[in-house]
């Protein structure tokens, strides 16, 4: 009875891991502005992240000033590039930049 079950659970196990739709190779094809947004919230959470090591101790102001402006500029430039494309119709799911 033990070793059915070991089978049934490694058959299981199996099929949840190479099941095809979780390959990892397979993308979605994604328009510029899916990119933009993913490049955004990684800006944000390095944002997140340079503050709470900052009150932490672990920046001198003048690294940490310099940082959040270079972080800062890049959320800027991310952002507008995405209301540009968003204003040109370049939002959509079947749109690519």
């Amino acid at each position: 009875m033990g070793a059915i079950a070991g089978v049934i659970l490694t058959v299981g196990l199996f099929a949840f891991i190479f099941w095809p739709e979780r390959n990892p190779f397979f993308q979605a094809d994604k328009t510029r502005v899916d990119y933009l947004r993913e490049r955004k919230d990684v800006i944000y959470d390095n944002l997140r992240d340079l503050n709470f090591e900052y009150l932490a101790g672990k920046y001198p102001e003048q690294d940490y000033v310099e940082q959040r402006t270079a972080l800062e500029n890049e959320a800027a430039e991310v952002i507008a590039e995405m209301d540009a494309l968003e204003q040109r119709g370049m939002g959509a799911r079947g749109s690519h930049a």
